[in-house]
């Protein structure tokens, strides 16, 4: 995978990349030739997948990230300017569930902020941070890893299974402003040539929920990888699954 005018790697930033579906993207774009910039907050578990991809024959490079401290994040913008001068790709993944109880009766509102600060917030500040980078790519890619349940065409359809699911002050919300976001940035984006979409993985087997999922990570992860790779005709201000196009 290589940039069409500068035959450069694709250079490409993975957030909350050490493991699930974040790890998989990482591992995905790896193996299709990118150089893949491995972000997460846990140095243990950082380092020990970027030796793992590695080992694989990988082009794997540790980045120190916190998407909710945006010192971290500035670092983080500052040393993929000093060592690669771009970037390709940036691939929001980084996510948190939040406590499971939090109905919008009875939420803890710090709670749900906590899970706006990383799902929503966290996803701005990397973003902004990473625009003068990404603009210096020919061809700028951003994905927002989202979540079929963000979906408020499926939440409110009866017959759908989504709503049947118990109801969500945090998680749920916080993926649909998550694509209502997408839109916004792609409409603004769109005449620098950026294109950004919102990808549903399925429900995958990660820690996020008990590896209840019945999907795999690397099945989860096919989505982010292919809207991450789009040609120069690819569609922006989207939301994607495995499937096609996912109702709003």
């Amino acid at each position: 995978m290589t940039d069409s005018v500068t035959h450069q790697p694709t250079l490409a930033l993975v957030t909350g990349a050490n493991k699930g579906i974040g790890y998989q993207i990482a591992a995905q774009l790896a193996e299709v030739g990118a150089t893949v910039l491995l972000a997460a907050r846990d140095a243990g578990r950082r380092e020990i997948a970027v030796a793992t991809l590695r080992a694989t024959g990988g082009d794997v490079h540790p980045i120190a990230l916190d998407v909710t401290d945006p010192a971290t994040v500035r670092a983080a913008a500052a040393h993929v300017e000093e060592h690669f001068g771009r970037l390709d790709v940036l691939v929001n993944n980084a996510g948190i569930a939040g406590a499971r109880a939090q109905t919008p009766s009875t939420a803890d509102l710090d709670a749900i902020r906590a899970v706006f600060d990383t799902n929503v917030f966290g996803v701005m500040t990397v973003t902004n941070a990473m625009l003068p980078l990404l603009r210096r790519s020919p061809a700028p890619r951003i994905v927002n890893v989202s979540s079929g349940v963000g979906s408020l065409a499926a939440m409110s359809d009866p017959d759908s299974p989504l709503a049947r699911m118990p109801p969500s002050a945090a998680y749920v919300p916080s993926k649909t402003t998550l694509n209502s976001l997408t839109v916004q940035y792609a409409k603004e984006l769109r005449m620098d040539g950026i294109l950004i979409n919102a990808a549903d993985p399925g429900y995958c087997a990660t820690d996020l929920n008990n590896n209840t999922g019945y999907r795999t990570a690397a099945q989860g992860a096919a989505i982010a990888v292919r809207l991450a790779t789009l040609g120069s005709d690819g569609p922006t201000g989207g939301f994607f699954n495995d499937d096609g196009p996912v109702p709003w």
